[in-house]
């Protein structure tokens, strides 16, 4: 076998594609990575872990400040922008360093350039230090090449002013007032980090609510919070285009039954979502089949139409998750081997880091009455929670969606602290197939933010104890 010949080519370095190229390697087939950025993809380096530092860094700055109701006295907080994004980018930088060592430890050889499909079998690499180099594929070539940000013609990135989420997690400055064009994950989550550390916060969204698609009644939390701390929000709303003053500021102009013609701010976040990166790498000229949105249509084992062509990850469709994507890598990888394994999983969970924090796994009780069932809803608030108490986090609550008639929970859904964590309980949960009265008689230790699943468990049947049932 050439240096050039492999088992396997994996095109693309993020979630998705490092992942299954070192389960790949694991199982004993040769594997070569091909990434023309920087391994990791856009969540170690731009998404998922820098922004996530910012958020923890935030979230630290607006409890310190609250700290004298505990008796903490100190000086106040003072926020230091370039050492905070020095030790985020510390944070990136060690994880990318350590993906790099995998591949390498799992016999993955990595080409650092952009590839290019030119048949179902090779992709020619043109490296990132010049020349080219056609690489050959014995058993397939997995597509992994992720999602990029959404431009809207008008409002397109200047990189400084105007900016988008990669642009905004390396803000050497909080800016007085920031504009977020769209109220989804991306505009919320930042948003709100910059809210934090002082800056005006108004928020454009073009639907009729913030984060579409997510349970209407945790989003409303969310949404007092933001409002509470002095956002504007304005919903059915769309931002038409700008001007750019010459002291550097920016006139936003709207079109909304509620919202004004224009708003004044410094720095405008145009977070309105993501979309898959699967023209221009030769899928088209192959056959592949592209759907309406640009994901590449795939099987229950990530095989695309075209044999020995597969596609993972963000690329082959919703959720756009980075969890979603490396668990996709494993199954392709697996089934590249010869393994039974598919994409066999009852539930995605979903979690969204604003604060408090949002996490999902499985149906609304809409989408659970959608489909038929006869559904039974239990609650349970974080401010009956004594451990919410104690870190001073008790707005939101746990809510449980189950069928009445078989006690089966269909869906969770949290919003409150540590949202993010408590989720994988209910996400085994509807995997094990699991019934309320499961998760209800499971001992949950005390004090702990657990129990509020228990509890909400309990709340579905009638018989809660630390709330009044009804």
């Amino acid at each position: 076998m050439s240096d050039t010949t492999f088992d396997v080519i994996v095109v693309g370095g993020g979630p998705g594609g490092y992942v299954c190229a070192i389960r790949l390697g694991q199982l004993g087939l040769s594997v070569a990575c091909v990434e023309e950025e920087e391994y990791g993809g856009v969540c170690l380096n731009w998404g998922c872990i820098p922004s996530k530092a910012l958020i923890s860094t935030a979230h630290l700055f607006h409890k310190a400040q609250q700290a004298s109701v505990q008796g903490l006295s100190f000086a106040s907080a003072q926020l230091d922008t370039q050492k905070m994004q020095s030790w985020k980018d510390g944070i990136v930088k060690k994880l990318t360093g350590g993906v790099r060592q995998l591949l390498k430890a799992n016999s993955a050889t990595t080409f650092d350039g952009r590839g290019r499909l030119s048949s179902a079998t090779t992709v020619d690499v043109a490296k990132k230090g010049g020349g080219n180099v056609t690489l050959t594929a014995r058993k397939g070539i997995v597509v992994a090449t992720g999602s990029e940000t959404i431009q809207v013609p008008g409002l397109q990135f200047d990189g400084t002013r105007v900016i988008g989420a990669r642009q905004a997690v390396s803000l050497q400055e909080v800016p007085k007032r920031l504009v977020v064009v769209g109220g989804g994950v991306i505009g919320l989550e930042l948003g709100m980090v910059y809210q934090a550390f002082g800056a005006e916060l108004t928020i454009v969204e073009l639907t009729p609510s913030l984060l579409p698609g997510v349970d209407a009644e945790c989003v409303r939390v969310v949404e007092r919070t933001l409002s509470k701390r002095g956002a504007k929000i304005y919903k059915s709303t769309k931002a038409v285009g700008y001007e750019a003053g010459a002291d550097g500021s920016l006139t936003v102009r709207l079109s909304g039954a509620d919202a004004p013609a224009s708003l004044a701010c410094d720095v405008m976040l145009v977070a309105v979502g993501m979309k898959p990166r699967s023209r221009g790498i030769g899928l088209e000229e192959l056959g592949v089949v592209i759907d309406e949105r640009g994901f590449v249509r795939t099987d229950e084992c990530c095989r695309t139409n075209v044999p020995g062509v597969w596609a993972i990850g963000d690329v082959s469709g919703a959720p756009m998750l980075a969890h979603k994507a490396s668990k996709e890598g494993e199954v392709c990888a697996e089934a590249l081997a010869g393994k039974a394994s598919a994409k066999d999983w009852i539930t995605i969970p979903g979690i969204i880091f604003t604060d408090p924090e949002i996490a999902s796994a499985g149906m609304t009780d809409v989408e659970a009455k959608e489909q038929g069932y006869d559904v039974a809803i239990g609650k349970f608030p974080f401010a009956a929670l004594g451990r919410a108490m104690s870190i001073r986090e008790t707005d939101g609550f746990v809510k449980l969606v189950t069928d009445r008639k078989t006690g089966r929970i269909l869906g969770v859904h949290i919003v409150g602290p540590n949202a993010s964590d408590l989720i994988s309980e209910a996400a085994l949960a509807l995997e094990m197939v699991a019934t309320a009265e499961d998760m209800a008689l499971t001992v949950h230790p005390h004090p702990t933010l657990g129990e509020s699943l228990m509890e909400a468990a309990a709340a579905s049947l009638g018989h809660a104890i630390h709330v009044v049932n009804r």
